[in-house]
Parts: structure tokens; sequence; C-alpha cells
């Protein structure tokens, strides 16, 4: 973490606070309603410094799995993106959003002053953890991607690490206020990390990533899913 002014992105006390809060309280509920795998950690040997996480999203599960697979070391500081309109706009799920997640308000309105740029951040040195679909799936399929995480990584000249969250969806769907009952298998997937390519453009970067986390995805839901992606298919 480079030298910098410390706020609750960056303070050593607040990232001691976050660990209890997250590996203390919400990964081992986490873990204890669902099934949990966790792939490709070796992908992450190498990564340090600022990185932008970018992710599918599906569930509210996504994130507390891919904070709680990553290493303690690479989710000191991860500073989670979070629409506006949604986490920020009452003050206890606000307070509570920023404690779990070090989050940081994305406006999805277009409309609101931004009060945390998210390229300051990984100027800072603070990772972040980005869904360039800027919401979650209805059904669980993959939308498009805004580019604006790629769009950072590349101005920032920091590494992409794609991630594919698997079976979140079943687990836990849009409209869903826990999870099913059962610890249905879910699994994250890391895949290796990505840089932008000589004259590749931000929309071309965008979809190279969105392409790597469909891989890992079709690459790994029977080893995750098991039965249950047989089923799904038969069904």
């Amino acid at each position: 973490m480079p030298a910098t002014t410390r706020d609750r992105f960056t303070s050593r006390f607040h990232a001691a606070a976050r660990f209890v809060a997250q590996r203390g309280l919400l990964k081992p509920v986490v873990w204890r309603v669902t099934s949990v795998t966790v792939l490709g950690r070796e992908c992450l040997e190498k990564v340090e410094d600022a990185y932008v996480v970018v992710a599918n999203h599906t569930s509210h599960l996504d994130t507390p799995l891919i904070m709680g697979a990553l290493p303690r070391r690479l989710a000191r500081y991860l500073a989670v993106g979070a629409a506006a309109d949604y986490f920020f706009d009452v003050w206890r799920r606000r307070g509570l959003t920023a404690l779990f997640f070090n989050a940081f308000p994305v406006d999805r309105t277009g409309t609101s002053a931004r009060r945390v740029s998210a390229r300051a951040l990984l100027n800072r040195g603070v990772p972040l953890l980005i869904f360039p679909e800027g919401t979650r799936s209805r059904d669980g399929s993959l939308g498009a991607f805004k580019p604006g995480a790629a769009a950072l990584a590349s101005s920032a000249e920091v590494p992409v690490l794609p991630v594919a969250v698997i079976g979140a969806y079943a687990a836990h769907p849009r409209g869903s206020s826990w999870p099913k009952p059962g610890r249905l298998p879910v699994g994250v997937v890391f895949g290796e990390p990505l840089t932008t390519l000589p004259g590749e453009s931000v929309d071309e970067f965008s979809e190279r990533i969105r392409t790597a986390i469909v891989s890992l995805a079709e690459e790994n839901s029977d080893r995750i899913l098991g039965t249950h992606a047989t089923s799904r298919r038969d069904s």
C-alpha cells in the first residue's frame, strides 16, 4: 500500500476492523449456508498492490464469496463498488456496507455528483471489486459489460483479475431475502490476471475480460455444481 493520507479506505485500523467483520462474522455465515469451492488461487500468487477484480453478478452472495475467497493480503484493502441508490441511501445500510465491504458509491443514474473517485482509489493503491453488468442478473445469465472497469484498469495500468461466481443465483437469487436451505453448492473461480494489449481498445479489453469469465464458468461449473449442474441441464 503506497504512502497516502489515511482514511477508511487505507487505514490499518479500519482494515483490522473489516477483517474481524468479514472473516469472523460474514464469511462463517456464508460458508455455513452454502457449500463453497474456491479454484484458481494459484493465479493470484504474483498479484500485488492495486488491481481490479471483475466478476459476474447474480446474487448478494457474490461480494462476500469473492472477499472470503481472496487471500487476506489481497482482500485487506479491497474496496467494492456498490450502487449509490441502494446501498448508500439509508445511513444504517451505508454504515454496514462500508464496514463489511470498504464500499464506495457507484452512481447508476448518472445524475449524482461523484463523492469517491474509483480512479483516485486505484492511484492510491486501493484495489477495487467491480461488477461491470451494473446490477444483479434477473435470471442468472451473464449480461453485457459496461466498459468502465476495463477503462479504469487500462488508464491506471493495473491488472484485471477475472472471477466467475458459480451457483450463487440458484442459492440466493435476486428477490430472495435469504439463501435457500440445503447448503447449495457455489464456487469462486479466479483466472489469470489480464492487462491491455498493444493497440487494444477499451471495448475490446472489456469483451476479452467477459470472455475469460464465461470460459471460467463453463470450464468449472460441473466440478463445482456436480449433480446440480446435471439436474439443471436435464430439467
